[in-house]
């Protein structure tokens, strides 16, 4: 497996772009609308918000994930959510792949819709449509064109995300590429983020369905900045089968380098989106060890990444030990206390703050300097079993409550 350039137009026969259509205002440079396309048909799997209020393009792509045998496009807007907009928010979302599918002579049923922003406005239609039409004549194979739309796709992040790696599979190259928004509103189950990954390797169906629902409980899962579940939340994954392997359609060899490349792609764009929390600082990953469980595990990293007060400690650059030991505690899961260990760790080293439940001896002064790097992993040795489990979040600051006071204006 190699990391490579680019991302959602890495992989062959994949076409994509982003401009402005004005849906955020008249700032031309805040592209706002993106577009990914393959000549070829797509196979399709989705994960979805666990939100009971979810967005009219959430409804749509879980219906067509369903029941269309192919996809040959996406059409995502960034700006206004579609979100508890009723019958008139779902027509639109309808006509949105109306207009798409006639502007590249496909069926609405090959059309994906995706939006994220505001909730509760009604799409401004006009720009949108005319936004697709000119999409249309942009499309880029070049990586160029992913970037424009992994450009397109944000709204409170501060840089893009998009990655792709190479893997060979039955002696052809096969590349899978990735691209994904989140800043804020961002919880497990999943979090305020579309996702797109893109694929030229051949895949039933059915085993790219059971890959992605797989692997997101590690990966996009495992992410939280905020403790608030999104109302459009989704994962899309796209194949064509362009690469010419031997199609997989058992769990074989093939099967689980696929899988070990998705992991990779929603492993980094996961990390991605906690980094880039909104007012972040810095990238703030938990690591439960040797729990009596994986589940227990899972349930131990959540805890902890989503202490308020932890992730305050984290901007702080303060080793407030009691805060992470709090949130074991209050997670249900079961453990001893006292015999727990715990250690930070970054670029700048790495030091045992709790032994047996205890404080370790350590210098405060060394323990800042590890905590004021931008990526920094609190380590939780349970020592009761071997399960584990990794989360990642970011540290709580000023600016988050600054950016989210005044969101809408």
């Amino acid at each position: 497996m190699r990391k490579i350039q680019g991302g959602v137009t890495a992989p062959q026969g994949f076409q994509a772009a982003g401009l402005h259509a004005g849906i955020k205002g008249n700032n031309t440079d805040k592209k706002d609308m993106a577009m990914i396309y393959s000549q070829s048909p797509c196979v399709a799997a989705g994960t979805f918000t666990t939100n009971q209020v979810k967005a009219a393009p959430v409804k749509w792509d879980q219906k067509i994930v369903e029941n269309s045998p192919t996809i040959h496009a996406v059409i995502c807007n960034s700006g206004v959510a579609n979100a508890c907009t009723g019958a008139e928010g779902m027509k639109y979302c309808e006509d949105m792949a109306d207009t798409t599918a006639a502007a590249l002579n496909i069926e609405k049923s090959q059309v994906l819709v995706a939006s994220t922003g505001v909730i509760g406005a009604q799409l401004p239609m006009e720009k949108i449509t005319k936004g697709i039409e000119n999409l249309v004549p942009e499309l880029s194979e070049d990586l160029d064109g992913g970037h424009d739309a992994a450009l397109a796709i944000m709204t409170t992040d501060t840089v893009p995300k998009e990655i792709a790696y190479e893997i060979e599979i039955g002696g052809k190259t096969c590349t899978i590429g990735g691209m994904c928004k989140g800043s804020g509103m961002i919880h497990p189950n999943m979090c305020t983020m579309l996702g797109f990954v893109t694929t030229d390797i051949d895949i039933s169906k059915e085993l790219l369905t059971e890959a992605l629902k797989e692997d997101i409980q590690d990966t996009f899962n495992m992410v939280s900045v905020d403790g608030d579940t999104s109302t459009n939340d989704t994962v899309l994954l796209l194949s064509n089968g362009l690469a010419g392997n031997e199609k997989i359609t058992e769990k074989n060899e093939d099967y689980y380098k696929f899988k070990e490349a998705l992991h990779a792609i929603n492993v980094f764009l996961a990390k991605k989106i906690a980094g880039d929390g909104e007012g972040a600082t810095a990238l703030f990953e938990v690591k439960i060890i040797h729990a009596r469980s994986k589940e227990q595990a899972v349930t131990l990293a959540k805890s902890v990444v989503t202490s308020s007060l932890t992730k305050a400690a984290i901007y702080g650059h303060d080793a407030n030990w009691g805060r992470i030991l709090c949130a074991l505690g209050y997670s249900q899961a079961e453990f001893h206390p006292d015999i727990v260990d715990i250690y930070f760790e970054s670029k700048a080293g790495k030091i045992k703050i709790v032994e047996n439940g205890m404080a370790a001896d350590y210098s405060e002064e060394r323990a800042t300097e590890i905590l004021s790097e931008e990526e920094v992993t609190a380590v939780c040795d349970m020592k009761m079993g071997t399960g584990s489990a990794t989360a990642w979040g970011c540290d709580l600051t000023h600016e988050y409550v600054s950016i989210n006071a005044d969101y809408r204006s």
